[in-house]
């Protein structure tokens, strides 16, 4: 069997398959199954990325302890995805909660890759006042940061003056599959459309959770795009741009392609899911 073209397969830059260390996968059948389902659904790279409060970065054997636990639930983890899935590259990172306003985040493994950026989040979802000099002082380390799913954060009529401070202080912006079809309720999702509508997104990911019944929603998401096999045209330019080409960008330490605008109109798929909701 010819393995998959790298280029032509999906990345996904955070998912929680690290057995037994989060509110992620539990066990390494978790981690497997979880991946095989990421699989068949085009991705051929992730880069799982459980939680990490950054405040422990300040302390070092607190640090040391969280970080051993982690690279050995992984380790288990990555050898048994080697066996049954070879073709899959599967790396880790982690997803820093900003629970401090000058975690360090010079440690490889919180990184993605070539360690030029870093997946972090607001703790429990809840953003702080000074949100956007937090994003100023810790990109201020010298790396660069994608901020996970920017559209669940409780930000009532101010979520698109805020987001785009966090734009202007340097964030890059992950947004999860799940949200474009109203998995995390009507706010995320309008906060999703809107962000796409405006070409604030650079990548989307799972932030899947690795337990059985779980689902991915990338097929769902990717009726938004209107993206139909081998038909060319900037919905599908966009697709591919937020699903291979800037994951694989963060990765290598390159500062992502500037995706397009994907209409500010609801799709048919869209308006006739909501009739149910």
């Amino acid at each position: 069997m010819t393995p998959p073209d790298r280029d032509q397969t999906a990345v996904d830059l955070h998912s929680h398959l690290v057995p037994g260390v989060d509110d992620g996968a539990r066990t390494v059948d978790d981690v497997l199954e979880g991946v095989s389902r990421m699989a068949d659904r085009g991705i051929g790279h992730i880069v799982t990325t459980p939680h990490l409060e950054g405040s422990l970065t300040l302390m070092p054997e607190r640090f040391e302890a969280r970080m051993d636990e982690m690279d050995r639930a992984f380790a288990r983890g990555r050898a048994a995805v080697r066996e049954s899935l070879p073709d899959m590259a599967f790396s880790r990172a982690n997803e820093v909660a900003l629970d401090h306003p000058e975690p360090d985040l010079s440690d490889p493994r919180l990184q993605l890759e070539r360690g030029e950026y870093v997946l972090v989040e607001w703790p429990r979802l809840r953003v702080p006042p000074e949100s956007p000099r937090v994003l100023e002082r810790v990109g201020g380390q010298g790396v660069g940061l994608l901020l996970a799913h920017p559209e669940r954060y409780r930000l009532g009529d101010r979520a698109l003056e805020r987001m785009s401070q966090w734009r202007e202080a340097g964030a890059h912006f992950q947004v999860n599959y799940g949200s474009l079809v109203g998995v995390y309720g009507p706010e995320a999702r309008k906060n999703a459309l809107e962000l796409l509508a405006r070409g604030w997104v650079e990548c989307l990911a799972t932030d899947f959770h690795g337990r059985a019944g779980l689902r991915l929603f990338i097929s769902e998401a990717r009726d938004h795009f209107r993206v139909r096999d081998g038909e060319p045209g900037p919905e599908a330019e966009a697709w591919h741009l937020l699903t291979r080409t800037n994951p694989r960008r963060f990765l290598e330490g390159e500062a992502p392609v500037p995706v397009p605008p994907v209409g500010r109109g609801e799709t048919l798929w869209g308006r006739l899911t909501s009739l149910f909701r």
